[in-house]
């Protein structure tokens, strides 16, 4: 599924969502599969992979699998298990690697 609008999903869903916007899972959601998106917000249950700017784990929420993601906020009593890795920001990435090349000169 590929979205340009904000998704509020508070069912059952399995596969995969691609949306430049916000998706919500809410507290009766289920979702099985990979979400690709600007902001989430977890609620409910998502067992599989995140890519997000932006992650946020509620309370209730639970999140079972691998999470790349540039911000990832877990309340108290939300539950992640799993891999979770950040997403480097352009500039990051760019600082990162000039300092590697300072390092090779330097040695």
């Amino acid at each position: 599924m590929t979205l340009d609008c904000d998704l509020y999903i508070d069912g059952d869903f399995e596969g995969t969502i691609h949306s430049k916007k916000l998706i919500t899972i809410g507290k009766s959601g289920k979702v099985h599969g990979e979400i690709h998106t600007h902001s989430l917000i977890v609620q409910g249950v998502l067992e599989g992979s995140v890519e997000a700017e932006h992650l946020e784990i509620l309370a209730a929420g639970t999140v079972i699998g691998s999470i790349l993601s540039e911000e990832l906020i877990i309340e108290a009593k939300g539950h992640f298990e799993g891999e979770s890795k950040i997403k480097n920001r352009p500039s990051q990435n760019k600082q990162i690697i000039e300092n590697e090349k300072e390092k090779k000169k330097e040695a």
